[in-house]
């Protein structure tokens, strides 16, 4: 079966994956970008703009494997639009015409609508489903390929409270956020379930990995 992945989901030292007060203009509110500057920085992220530069080393190792061997996404309304975008029927996401998934992708909203087919392969399908609900209509559509989990942090959560995930990648950014939404509440002992490792790296963040225990 294939497995359930969280890649490049980048967190406060308090924990929150997004700030308050998100906004079309302020897609991770008070956060801004400082959540995802490592990222930005890095050969992985020049070359997915078409550009060269960037730096190697572990932050590019980390960043390059969110691709490969993925067939489907699944996210969160909040991770498709800003607060209100089902109000817009007109909206088809954040990404312009070809976004960056090249895969179908699940969107989790409780007022569903027609899928949307974009450039580039991928499409977007709107479902109001459980995590199972989702993650069998996502590995489907993957053709035996693995499903990548793109957030916000409180689907990642809802994934991780039903033992749903096989391998997740936090990126701990040494910033403190305060407010917003965090992704642990509610998981106490989470690590009883995983082996889990520490890189750190010279930019200042810390990459942990969590492969879930075989049972």
């Amino acid at each position: 079966m294939s497995d359930v992945r969280v890649h490049n989901f980048s967190i406060s030292l308090d924990g929150f994956a997004t700030g308050a007060g998100q906004a079309a203009d302020a897609p991770f509110g008070h956060a801004g970008e400082r959540l995802h500057e490592w990222m930005f920085a890095t050969r992985f992220w020049y070359e997915m703009g078409g550009r060269r530069g960037g730096s190697g080393g572990a932050d590019h190792t980390f960043a390059a494997m969110h691709g490969p061997g993925i067939g489907a996404e699944i996210m969160g309304a909040g991770k498709f639009g800003p607060p209100g975008w089902q109000d817009d029927l007109d909206y088809k996401g954040a990404w312009g015409a070809n976004p960056p998934f090249h895969t179908p992708v699940f969107v989790l909203t409780h007022r569903p609508r027609p899928s949307i087919e974009m450039e580039g392969g991928t499409t977007f399908h709107f479902l109001n489903a459980t995590p199972t609900e989702a993650l069998e209509a996502a590995r489907k559509a993957a053709g035996g390929q693995d499903v990548r989990l793109g957030g916000g942090p409180s689907m990642i959560r809802d994934f991780l409270a039903e033992g749903l995930v096989d391998h997740m990648h936090v990126v701990q950014v040494p910033i403190l956020l305060g407010r917003g939404v965090r992704l642990w509440d509610g998981l106490e002992s989470l690590e009883e379930a995983y082996d889990i490792e520490a890189v750190s790296t010279p930019s200042g963040v810390t990459h942990l990995t969590f492969t879930a225990k075989r049972r």
